[in-house]
């Protein structure tokens, strides 16, 4: 494996884990589109940057554009504590309107420059291994290396250090306010954290992907498990694992880095929506067919209880309108558990069976599926 291929790999599993860790809370407080919304309305944080210092260089770019994420992140809290408007709405207002402010300043004040907004805005990891920086004439690697890695660090501390207040304004702000904790503040630490970590992501890889890593691996953590720590460490190595196999998917087919590992991460969301083990659709499939098959035997005990004669098990499949492999599937089960008995082909309630009708919440077939 070459030394740009490492390059990419590393930076894509740094931005994956920063983006997992402050997406699942992100996720969890019903946020997701929020790190969308930052990364359009940084825009006019560019260029004032660049009317300010007159440099297209990254780093006024990147303080510029970091300051209008905070600006975002206040606006959109400051129309929702109005109660005039919920998250979702005020974050709708407020990044298009940054964004279309951002577009007039460019085409007004900009456009005798070569500033490059795709770039800055929409980077490429690709180019990541290409662009170095140096200290004491030593060159000291990618800079999306040392970026994204102490954005990650960033990160960490953070839940580090607020881990139990992020945990408890996150599930219940009230309680968290009832105990001395201040949910406000909790809330423009994460969000200055998000705010941190998208901007010193998506000169390096790209908004898309950021957007995809903030999103898609905590809601498929969030799907598997369900103790928030886990939910943290499962996020992060999902992001990883579809760094990995999103890049190799990008090299076969010689396509976008970026929308590989997106498309990977889509994937691997799609798996745990699937299999998961409580929510997934196998379960849900599983757990309706269960019901389904209760209802049915239930309902065959209620025909059964008061009749003096055995049902014969013709007359069930006109009653009911099952076919012969309904019928004998339903009596199997009813027989498993004791429920009815068959006599000369036609088919009595036992003592069991009555009483599981008597007893509330009983559920004669829940042992099937």
């Amino acid at each position: 494996m070459s030394g740009p291929t490492l390059v990419v790999l590393a930076v894509g599993a740094l931005v994956a884990s920063s983006c997992a860790i402050v997406g699942t809370f992100l996720v969890l407080r019903r946020m997701a589109l929020l790190g969308d919304a930052i990364s359009h309305a940084v825009l006019p944080g560019i260029a004032l940057a660049f009317m300010m210092t007159g440099s297209r260089a990254a780093l006024p770019m990147v303080v510029g554009a970091g300051a209008l994420g905070v600006v975002t992140v206040f606006l959109v809290e400051a129309l929702h504590r109005s109660r005039r408007l919920k998250e979702d709405a005020s974050i709708g207002v407020v990044f298009p309107a940054l964004f279309a402010i951002g577009v007039i300043l460019v085409s007004r004040y900009t456009s005798q420059v070569d500033l490059d907004i795709d770039c800055v805005l929409y980077g490429e990891i690709a180019y990541a291994p290409l662009d170095t920086i140096s200290a004491f004439g030593r060159n000291l690697g990618p800079k999306a290396l040392w970026v994204t890695g102490a954005t990650l660090l960033v990160d960490l501390a953070l839940v580090l250090l607020l881990y139990k207040e992020l945990k408890m304004t996150s599930f219940d702000p009230a309680l968290a306010a009832a105990l001395g904790f201040s949910p406000v503040l909790v809330h423009y630490a994460l969000m200055s954290a998000v705010s941190v970590t998208v901007v010193g992501a998506f000169e390096s890889v790209g908004a898309i992907l950021v957007v995809a890593m903030l999103v898609v691996p905590p809601a498929a953590a969030y799907l598997l498990v369900e103790r928030l720590s886990a939910m943290i460490a499962l996020a992060v190595g999902l992001g990883i694992a579809a760094t990995g196999l999103g890049y190799a998917f990008a090299r076969a087919l010689d396509a976008s880095i970026a929308g590989g590992i997106a498309s990977a991460a889509g994937a691997i969301f799609v798996a745990a929506w699937i299999a998961s083990p409580r929510h997934g659709v196998i379960v849900r499939v599983a757990r309706n067919r269960a019901l389904a098959r209760r209802l049915d035997g239930e309902l065959l005990l209620l025909h059964l209880k008061d009749r003096a004669a055995a049902l014969p098990l013709d007359a069930v499949r006109r009653r009911f309108g099952w076919t012969g492999k309904k019928v004998g599937r339903v009596v199997a089960e009813l027989e498993s558990e004791r429920l009815v008995t068959q006599d000369n082909g036609g088919l009595a309630i036992t003592p069991e069976g009555a009483r599981s009708l008597e007893t509330a919440g009983t559920a004669p077939l829940a042992h099937s599926g």
